[in-house]
Protein backbone atom coordinates (compact mmCIF):
# COMPACT_ATOMS: atom_id res chain seq x y z
CA UNK A 1 0.00 0.00 0.00
CA UNK A 2 2.94 2.34 0.72
CA UNK A 3 4.37 1.53 -2.71
CA UNK A 4 1.00 2.21 -4.28
CA UNK A 5 0.83 5.60 -2.53
CA UNK A 6 4.38 6.43 -3.65
CA UNK A 7 3.59 5.45 -7.22
CA UNK A 8 0.41 7.52 -7.20
CA UNK A 9 2.37 10.53 -5.89
CA UNK A 10 4.94 9.98 -8.65
CA UNK A 11 2.15 9.71 -11.21
CA UNK A 12 0.62 12.98 -10.01
CA UNK A 13 3.97 14.75 -10.30
CA UNK A 14 4.54 13.33 -13.77
CA UNK A 15 1.04 14.39 -14.82
CA UNK A 16 1.69 17.93 -13.54
CA UNK A 17 5.00 18.09 -15.41
CA UNK A 18 3.26 16.83 -18.56
CA UNK A 19 0.64 19.58 -18.31
CA UNK A 20 3.31 22.25 -17.87
CA UNK A 21 5.28 20.89 -20.85
CA UNK A 22 2.15 20.83 -23.00
CA UNK A 23 1.43 24.45 -22.02
CA UNK A 24 5.03 25.43 -22.80
CA UNK A 25 4.83 23.62 -26.14
CA UNK A 26 1.61 25.43 -27.03
CA UNK A 27 3.19 28.77 -26.11
CA UNK A 28 6.16 27.97 -28.33
CA UNK A 29 3.93 26.92 -31.21
CA UNK A 30 1.88 30.11 -30.82
CA UNK A 31 4.99 32.26 -30.81
CA UNK A 32 6.34 30.37 -33.81
CA UNK A 33 3.10 30.92 -35.69
CA UNK A 34 3.17 34.62 -34.77
CA UNK A 35 6.78 34.99 -35.94
CA UNK A 36 6.02 33.23 -39.21
CA UNK A 37 3.03 35.51 -39.75
CA UNK A 38 4.92 38.74 -39.12
CA UNK A 39 7.90 38.76 -41.46
CA UNK A 40 9.88 35.72 -42.30
CA UNK A 41 12.77 37.47 -44.05
CA UNK A 42 14.45 38.94 -41.02
CA UNK A 43 17.44 36.90 -39.97
CA UNK A 44 16.82 37.27 -36.23
CA UNK A 45 13.29 36.03 -36.58
CA UNK A 46 14.45 33.11 -38.69
CA UNK A 47 16.97 32.11 -36.03
CA UNK A 48 14.34 32.42 -33.32
CA UNK A 49 11.95 30.46 -35.47
CA UNK A 50 14.47 27.65 -35.94
CA UNK A 51 15.23 27.63 -32.22
CA UNK A 52 11.52 27.45 -31.36
CA UNK A 53 11.00 24.59 -33.82
CA UNK A 54 13.79 22.66 -32.12
CA UNK A 55 12.29 23.38 -28.70
CA UNK A 56 8.83 22.31 -29.86
CA UNK A 57 10.25 19.07 -31.28
CA UNK A 58 12.17 18.41 -28.06
CA UNK A 59 9.10 19.15 -25.93
CA UNK A 60 6.97 16.81 -28.07
CA UNK A 61 9.55 14.09 -27.54
CA UNK A 62 9.56 14.70 -23.76
CA UNK A 63 5.76 14.62 -23.68
CA UNK A 64 5.72 11.36 -25.62
CA UNK A 65 8.26 9.88 -23.19
CA UNK A 66 6.26 11.09 -20.18
CA UNK A 67 3.06 9.62 -21.64
CA UNK A 68 4.79 6.27 -22.00
CA UNK A 69 6.08 6.46 -18.43
CA UNK A 70 2.62 7.43 -17.14
CA UNK A 71 1.02 4.48 -18.87
CA UNK A 72 3.68 2.14 -17.51
CA UNK A 73 3.28 3.45 -13.96
CA UNK A 74 -0.51 3.23 -14.18
CA UNK A 75 -0.20 -0.41 -15.27
CA UNK A 76 2.07 -1.09 -12.31
CA UNK A 77 -0.35 0.58 -9.89
CA UNK A 78 -3.28 -1.43 -11.32
CA UNK A 79 -1.27 -4.65 -10.99
CA UNK A 80 -0.31 -3.84 -7.40
CA UNK A 81 -3.92 -3.03 -6.50
CA UNK A 82 -5.02 -6.30 -8.13
CA UNK A 83 -2.40 -8.21 -6.13
CA UNK A 84 -3.57 -6.55 -2.91
CA UNK A 85 -7.18 -7.44 -3.65
CA UNK A 86 -6.25 -11.02 -4.51
CA UNK A 87 -4.22 -11.31 -1.31
CA UNK A 88 -7.10 -9.94 0.75
CA UNK A 89 -9.47 -12.45 -0.86
CA UNK A 90 -7.09 -15.33 -0.12
CA UNK A 91 -6.66 -14.16 3.48
CA UNK A 92 -10.43 -13.85 3.96
CA UNK A 93 -10.92 -17.36 2.56
CA UNK A 94 -8.27 -18.78 4.87
CA UNK A 95 -9.68 -16.87 7.86
CA UNK A 96 -13.11 -18.31 7.09
CA UNK A 97 -11.64 -21.81 6.85
CA UNK A 98 -9.79 -21.32 10.15
CA UNK A 99 -13.00 -20.16 11.83
CA UNK A 100 -14.88 -23.21 10.53
CA UNK A 101 -12.12 -25.49 11.81
CA UNK A 102 -12.17 -23.78 15.22
CA UNK A 103 -15.92 -24.32 15.41
CA UNK A 104 -15.50 -27.99 14.46
CA UNK A 105 -12.78 -28.42 17.10
CA UNK A 106 -15.03 -26.82 19.73
CA UNK A 107 -17.91 -29.09 18.72
CA UNK A 108 -15.67 -32.17 18.84
CA UNK A 109 -14.29 -31.13 22.22
CA UNK A 110 -17.83 -30.85 23.53
CA UNK A 111 -18.66 -34.30 22.13
CA UNK A 112 -15.47 -35.65 23.65
CA UNK A 113 -16.42 -34.26 27.08
CA UNK A 114 -19.88 -35.77 26.73
CA UNK A 115 -18.38 -39.17 25.86
CA UNK A 116 -16.05 -38.96 28.85
CA UNK A 117 -19.02 -38.24 31.10
CA UNK A 118 -20.95 -41.19 29.65
CA UNK A 119 -17.99 -43.51 30.13
CA UNK A 120 -17.57 -42.31 33.71
CA UNK A 121 -21.27 -42.92 34.30
CA UNK A 122 -21.07 -46.43 32.82
CA UNK A 123 -17.99 -47.20 34.88
CA UNK A 124 -19.77 -46.04 38.03
CA UNK A 125 -22.76 -48.25 37.14
CA UNK A 126 -20.55 -51.29 36.61
CA UNK A 127 -18.62 -50.70 39.82
CA UNK A 128 -21.82 -50.14 41.82
CA UNK A 129 -23.36 -53.40 40.57
CA UNK A 130 -20.48 -55.10 42.21
CA UNK A 131 -18.31 -58.06 41.74
CA UNK A 132 -18.76 -59.27 38.20
CA UNK A 133 -15.06 -58.86 37.68
CA UNK A 134 -12.30 -59.96 39.95
CA UNK A 135 -10.84 -56.49 40.27
CA UNK A 136 -12.18 -52.94 39.98
CA UNK A 137 -11.26 -51.21 36.76
CA UNK A 138 -9.85 -47.73 36.86
CA UNK A 139 -11.11 -44.89 34.72
CA UNK A 140 -7.79 -44.72 32.90
CA UNK A 141 -8.38 -48.17 31.43
CA UNK A 142 -11.58 -46.95 29.79
CA UNK A 143 -10.60 -43.41 28.92
CA UNK A 144 -7.46 -43.19 26.83
CA UNK A 145 -7.91 -39.77 25.25
CA UNK A 146 -7.01 -36.43 26.79
CA UNK A 147 -9.13 -33.31 26.94
CA UNK A 148 -7.86 -30.76 24.46
CA UNK A 149 -6.90 -27.28 25.51
CA UNK A 150 -7.57 -24.43 23.16
CA UNK A 151 -10.34 -22.02 22.34
CA UNK A 152 -13.36 -21.89 24.58
CA UNK A 153 -15.62 -24.85 23.66
CA UNK A 154 -19.30 -24.50 22.94
CA UNK A 155 -21.62 -24.86 25.95
CA UNK A 156 -21.70 -28.43 27.18
CA UNK A 157 -24.98 -30.21 27.82
CA UNK A 158 -24.45 -33.20 30.07
CA UNK A 159 -26.73 -36.14 29.68
CA UNK A 160 -27.29 -38.00 32.89
CA UNK A 161 -28.92 -41.40 32.64
CA UNK A 162 -31.06 -42.46 35.61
Amino acid sequence: EVQVDELQTLLAGMEKERRSLVAEMKDGEAELARLRAVEGDKLAQQDRSAQLEKEVAMLKEKIHHLDDMLKSQQRKVRQMIEQLQNSKTVIQTKDSMIQELKERVSYLEAENLEMHDRIEHLIEKQVSRGGHSSRARSKSEYVSSKRLTGPKPLPLIRVVET
